[in-house]
């Protein structure tokens, strides 16, 4: 059986487009990550180990949306929300009563909700392929200013879904975020990065 030219050049198109998706870097992933993906949710699990190996588990969920929007709600074994609203960003602890807020460019800069939710990550951090394992594709994101606690982050990808983050801090502590079920652009209420103090409690604002 012969094949036409026509035929031939659309195989052979098909496969350079294959092979250049198949071996596309784990930085071109994030880069599109960034691009194509401007919201989010998911349900995740964070792993906080100490330099003396003890270890502190999270539950909660995630939702975010470009640029600089995000809400962290820690429902185990401490409940905890910490809201993004694009203008500052909000912490609160209801077992306290108490909520403090940052301008968000102070907030975020150099932090892993940075990684996720800013528009231009290569300003912010230094990027740099690493090692594939276990299915997930991971960038190591080295923060260009150095002042913060964060000393460096890594983001894995699985089927170009957001599969988890790791920090390593200045304190020595290293943490990690697997994400569960991760939607992405998904359909968010308009309302969820709003965030007004319950009345009583205590706020802080800088």
């Amino acid at each position: 059986m012969t094949v036409s030219r026509c035929a031939r050049t659309t195989l052979l198109a098909a496969f350079a487009f294959s092979s250049a998706t198949a071996f596309a870097t784990a930085t071109d992933e994030l880069r599109d990550f960034v691009r194509t993906v401007k919201s989010g949710k998911s349900t995740f699990t964070q792993t906080v180990t100490a330099p003396n190996g003890r270890q502190k588990v999270s539950n909660g969920s995630f939702e975010f949306a470009r640029p600089n929007r995000f809400r962290f709600v820690y429902e185990k074994p401490y409940a905890q929300t910490v809201v993004g609203d694009g203008t500052k960003v909000w912490i609160y602890d209801p077992d306290l009563n108490q909520a403090s807020s940052r301008k968000t460019g102070d907030a975020l800069a150099n932090t892993p909700a940075a990684l996720i939710v800013s528009n231009d990550i290569d300003k912010v951090f230094t990027l740099a392929d690493q090692p594939s394992k276990d299915g997930i594709d991971w960038v190591l994101a080295t923060p260009r200013q150095a002042e913060g606690t964060v000393r460096a982050l890594r983001i894995g990808f699985r089927a170009h879904a957001l599969a988890q983050l790791q920090i390593d801090d200045s304190f020595g502590q290293k943490s990690m975020i697997v994400f569960n079920g991760f939607e992405p652009n998904a359909k968010l209420a308009a309302d969820t990065f709003v965030f007004v103090p319950p009345k009583g409690a205590d706020v802080s604002e800088q």
